[in-house]
């Protein structure tokens, strides 16, 4: 993708697909769904699941798979809010840019 992906877009996508999953969802599992939006590797992705937990919009559990724990991530209360926040941002950013580049 030739567009920049800059931190509060990336944050918005990893909470909403964080949140698809009402018990939550581990670390590889949302980087493979990350990237059927956007190119993006794990050693990016950790650091914003630690921030997003660190700002309370993630909490995280571990859970026992195959002999080994996994970590989960869930969304909060207030990384419900946030999400809700960045998606109706979203739908004007994106209408705004849609028509500009539509004039084109």
């Amino acid at each position: 993708m030739v567009f920049n992906t800059g931190a509060a877009l990336l944050d918005a996508i990893v909470l909403a697909v964080v949140s698809r999953e009402q018990e939550g969802t581990y670390g590889y599992r949302i980087t493979q769904e990350v990237r059927e939006a956007i190119d993006i590797s794990e050693s990016t992705l950790y650091p914003v699941l630690r921030r997003l937990q660190k700002d309370d919009c993630l909490e995280t559990y571990d859970r026992e798979y195959g002999g080994r724990n996994r970590r989960y991530y869930k969304v909060t209360a207030k990384g419900d809010a946030q999400l809700k926040l960045y998606k109706s941002e979203w739908r004007t950013y994106s209408r705004k840019i849609s028509a500009i580049l539509q004039e084109v």
